[in-house]
């Protein structure tokens, strides 16, 4: 059962880190009329925020 938070907190931080390049990427645009629709900013925040929660639990499992 500990394997799969494991697991899931790769994931979660996979998904935060993808997040975090698609901000820097948004923020480097060169046409800034293009500004986009997904709030990669708060996609990274639950991502790190459920890689959190889910290393304490698999660290209390």
């Amino acid at each position: 059962m500990q394997l799969e938070f494991w697991i899931g907190a790769a994931v979660a931080l996979l998904v935060a880190i993808m997040a975090g390049v698609a901000e820097h990427r948004r923020r480097k645009r060169r046409n800034l009329e293009r500004v986009g629709w997904v709030p990669w900013m708060a996609i990274q925040m639950a991502g790190l925020f459920a890689a959190l929660v889910l290393v304490s639990v698999a660290l209390h499992a």
